[in-house]
């Protein structure tokens, strides 16, 4: 294949990685913790941890684990928000020779439910802030073993006290709980399993690049999530991808392990998790951010010390940018503004350069993908409204619906090949049928334009296509125009059924100015969009719905409308 995109690399970015250099994730991960032992891995609510604690934390919880008896190919189940069990955790299961299955913490119990009865996990580790969700369906579920963390349990002794203290009786936002003992079950506090596990030695795990390290569920946007299989050679295929396009941006800092990485983004969501996984091969440290949400809080802790790295979806950018302390904050150690998860707004990308003096670098991936696919230069200095160039040992082509390759800028699935993306969902072979081409490529359901220069252009995905009066709508154009009109928050565009036209627009608005109407939204469509693309109905909203990483649901939109 001619990757012919390859001229338009940054100088110095490699073409290919190996991860054949590595016998599996772990070694990765070991090699990292042992070099860099007295270096800070992560910092929380102040608390630090440093790389030789989380080797020491991680290996214990791993024998622990081991104690069990789970068998060899275990899939054990992460239900935490960013706080520093989650990294031991994930670790520790890595470590000792098992497959994580990572929750969202926020999941609905039918949610939980599925996914624990589809991955077959036996074991979970989850914050008890959400164990009622568990209480409700573990009946119906394979889980066997169940470790509970508090708030505090990694933040030291008397301070981590405090909070658990403060989450469970200020707060209150840990419900009283009480899961059924039955057929053997155990239920056992983290800190407990931290403690039995040090008088433990993890013995050494026979886990090869070609086992399966996570399995990362998708977001069941289109119906019931599927389990991504992403192997070990998936994992360092991927960290190694990131490494090398990443790695011009923070020359300026001297040394990478200096950097700080801001994790606002869950990290059981592939796209923060892969970024932790480069922190760790980098050795530098992460800011955790426990609750994003709180966006006052999260400005204090921006204050507080020197950040590299940001990555964020656009919601999130769009967010900190309207919150009136945001000018309060020092950017000017900011290297990479990375967005990614949903399309990026021009409108938005504008406004964050004004304010911060940092771009948006927009990239492209998917779970099936460890989040790696496209990625613009990270040492660019405009927004290209693209999702940038294949990353190395990527190839990427726009095809049609029989699979055939198209020309250059003829719109098309975009489909991708490469060492990082999935071998497949798990246990099932009808959807692995539909999502492979013959020549090995994943079909992505995103509709794209390459150029000659090799910069892809997403459309939109086809599912979310509007077809008005046989013209093809795209929401996401819609949505980038829209967001530019003054007094546009956020917006979000669906097609609605229509007699005369088979689909309407029906645009949802998100304003900062009261004074902004409904003409004057219309009246700017006029004067931006032709005659086809114009909404026919628009609706202004207090918010949007949203998935927990920040994407807007337009399927809750077309539900409701």
């Amino acid at each position: 294949m001619d990757k012919f995109w390859l001229k338009s690399y940054p100088e110095g970015v490699p073409h290919d990685v190996h991860p054949e250099q590595f016998r599996s994730l772990n070694q990765l991960l070991e090699d990292s913790f042992k070099k860099n032992a007295a270096k800070p891995f992560s910092v929380c609510m102040e608390r630090w941890m440093s790389y030789g604690e989380l080797d020491e934390l991680s290996s214990a919880l791993g024998a622990w684990l081991q104690h069990l008896g789970l068998e060899p190919d275990a899939r054990v189940a992460i239900m935490l928000p960013n706080i520093p069990q989650f990294a031991v955790t994930m670790a520790g299961i890595l470590r000792a020779g098992y497959t994580c299955v990572n929750v969202n913490p926020l999941y609905t119990a039918r949610e939980l439910e599925h996914q624990l009865k589809d991955s077959g996990a036996t074991t979970i580790v989850i914050l008890e802030n959400f164990v009622t969700t568990l209480e409700e369906v573990i009946d119906k579920t394979p889980i066997k073993h169940v470790v509970v963390a508090s708030m505090g349990d990694l933040l030291g002794f008397w301070y981590g006290r405090w909070i658990t203290f403060a989450v469970r009786h200020l707060a209150k936002v840990v419900p009283a709980y009480k899961l059924p003992l039955t057929n053997g079950r155990t239920v056992t506090p983290f800190e407990r399993v931290m403690a039995e596990g040090m008088g433990m030695a993890l013995k050494p795990s026979q886990t090869s690049l070609d086992s399966i390290a996570f399995l990362q569920y998708t977001g069941g946007t289109t119906g019931l999530s599927k389990g991504a299989v992403l192997t070990h050679r998936n994992i360092v295929a991927a960290v190694l991808q990131a490494e090398a396009w990443f790695t011009p941006a923070l020359r300026r800092i001297g040394d990478v392990s200096k950097t700080n990485g801001i994790a606002a983004l869950p990290l059981y969501h592939i796209f923060a998790l892969t970024l932790c996984l480069l922190a760790i091969r980098w050795g530098s440290h992460l800011t955790l951010i426990p609750n994003p949400r709180d966006f006052g809080q999260f400005i204090e802790v921006l204050k507080k010390r020197p950040f590299h790295m940001l990555p964020a979806v656009n919601t999130l950018f769009n967010a900190l940018l309207q919150h009136p302390q945001i000018k309060s904050v020092d950017f000017s150690n900011l290297c990479v503004s990375q967005a990614g998860g949903m399309a990026a707004s021009e409108g938005t990308a504008r406004h964050w350069l004004e304010v911060t003096g940092s771009p948006m670098i927009e990239g492209w991936g998917m779970s099936e993908t460890c989040a790696i696919g496209t990625n613009n230069p990270v040492l660019n200095r405009e927004f290209t409204g693209t999702i940038g160039l294949p990353l190395p040992g990527i190839d990427i082509s726009i095809k049609d619906d029989n699979g055939h390759s198209l020309p250059i800028g003829e719109s098309g699935e975009i489909c991708i090949r490469g060492p990082q993306v999935m071998t497949g969902y798990y246990q099932q072979p009808a959807e692995n049928e539909k999502a492979f081409t013959s020549d090995g490529f994943m079909r992505t359901g995103d509709i794209g334009i390459m150029g000659a220069n090799g910069y892809t252009k997403i459309v939109d995905r086809k599912k979310d296509m509007i077809i008005v009066s046989g013209f093809n709508v795209f929401p996401n154009e819609l949505e980038n125009v829209i967001s530019s009109c003054p007094g546009v928050v956020e917006c979000a565009a669906i097609g609605i059924a229509d007699e005369k036209q088979g689909e309407a627009i029906k645009v949802f608005v998100v304003k900062n100015d009261p004074t902004l109407t409904e003409e004057a939204v219309s009246e700017y469509c006029k004067q931006n969009l032709t005659g086809y693309k114009r909404p026919k109905y628009i609706e202004f909203r207090e918010d949007l719905p949203k998935t927990n990483v920040g994407k807007i649901l337009r399927r809750e939109l077309r539900a409701t409308a």
